[in-house]
């Protein structure tokens, strides 16, 4: 079993097998990449490494265009580092107690889609709104539906979520009024990260997963679903998502995830070739959902229908390209059971079902000054868990506007 000589605790997120990245600043310095090993993070831009001037620049984009051959090496050394004792003289002055840095958004976000790739949350969601209805529509299982959303909303854990402001609509009444949501919710998701940009016109085959895509993050995805609900005949999403997407501060490679490939469930009807994987990217992901506290729901993300490799073919078969920095999400985790949901909406089945606390308390919806934590795990190599940090966010009041 690879072990590192830097201490890493049993339980850690961070073992030598996974080496996340991110992008850390201490007071009066400019931010830098960092790597995350046990309660440490490590200047990678100090240690010898190749690439050293991109690994000094405010985010990873630099280093994620460099490709899969520079993220090998890059990783293989830090590895050898690591583990070596020879090295750790040179390393260990490097390394900065996680809790005294500051973490920032880790890439420049290029462009963002949101997909919508779990069929258990897309039938859920289908029996709440269509009830007596096929709760899939014609096309959900043909094609990896999704939507683009804002890049310039997408913030980094921790960040407060302001609730949002729109035009919501009752069924019963005769006209909307405009005010803060009152049925914000979340959506648990993983996200993947594009270092590798294409051309634009040619399309990327779901073998060249791996040659694009640099690692995954977690995601909230958060919702105004009364905002939603209103507008969103006929042209989709639009101001009842775009306010705010959170990620947690830590990129997976790759590479770190290989372990935990697993074969999706199985796909009826087969997809057009251009969906077919050979060796599917499906991940053999835990999530866990917190609020304020309590555990109120792990999603599975082995059971997603769509893969990240299958989302990313059908996001640029029509010729789109991508660029250093596309980031785009998995769409709402879900499994089969009531406690795997990873929205509230179907947590509290659209407001009838309120989730009991154990305080005492319910929530349909999420409340001003109420903290949703996501964390995740993964199976990794030599038999340890692969976490991906958290992310975090609270509900703060609108700013503007009266319910």
């Amino acid at each position: 079993m690879t072990r590192s000589w830097v201490p890493v605790p049993a339980d850690s997120d961070f073992p030598v097998q996974n080496l996340p990245y991110g992008v850390f600043s201490l007071p009066g310095q400019e931010p830098r990449v960092g790597v995350a090993i046990g309660d440490f993070v490590l200047d990678v831009s100090r240690v010898g490494l190749p690439y050293a001037s991109d690994l000094a620049a405010r985010t990873l984009n630099p280093f994620m265009a460099r490709g899969r051959t520079a993220w090998r090496e890059v990783r293989e050394t830090l590895v050898r580092l690591l583990t070596d004792e020879a090295h750790r003289s040179a390393v260990e002055p490097h390394l900065i107690l996680r809790d005294r840095v500051r973490l920032h958004l880790p890439f420049e976000v290029a462009d963002y889609v949101d997909f919508y790739a779990s069929e258990h949350h897309a039938s859920n969601v289908g029996r709440i709104f269509r009830p007596g209805q096929d709760p899939l529509t014609p096309n959900w299982k043909h094609l990896p539906i999704g939507y683009h959303g804002r890049a310039g909303t997408v913030v980094v854990s921790g960040t407060p979520v302001v609730r949002p402001c729109g035009q919501r609509k009752a069924p019963d009444a005769p006209a909307p009024v405009f005010g803060p949501s009152a049925r914000l919710d979340i959506e648990a998701e993983v996200g993947f990260v594009v270092g590798v940009p294409s051309e634009p016109g040619t399309p990327v085959p779901v073998s060249d997963f791996a040659e694009h895509v640099f690692g995954a993050v977690l995601v909230n995805d958060w919702s105004a679903r009364d905002v939603q609900a209103w507008e969103y005949v006929p042209l989709g999403p639009f101001l009842g998502k775009s306010f705010a997407t959170s990620v947690s501060p830590w990129v997976v490679p790759l590479d770190a995830l290989e372990h935990a490939r697993t074969a999706p469930p199985a796909p009826d009807p087969k997809p057009l070739p251009y969906l077919r994987e050979d060796e599917p990217w499906g991940l053999d992901l835990q999530l866990e959902v917190e609020l304020n506290g309590e555990v109120v729901s792990r999603p599975p993300f082995g059971q997603m229908y769509w893969t990240a490799a299958q989302q990313l073919a059908h996001m640029t078969v029509n010729g789109a390209h991508l660029r250093t920095g596309d980031l785009y999400a998995s769409g709402t985790v879900s499994g089969p059971e009531p406690g795997q949901r990873g929205s509230f909406l179907e947590l509290s089945w659209g407001g009838k079902e309120p989730v009991k606390l154990a305080d005492g308390s319910t929530r349909s919806f999420l409340e001003d000054g109420d903290t949703v934590v996501i964390r995740a795990g993964a199976p990794g190599a030599d038999g340890v868990r692969i976490g991906f940090g958290e992310v975090a966010g609270t509900v703060a009041p609108a700013r503007t506007g009266r319910a």
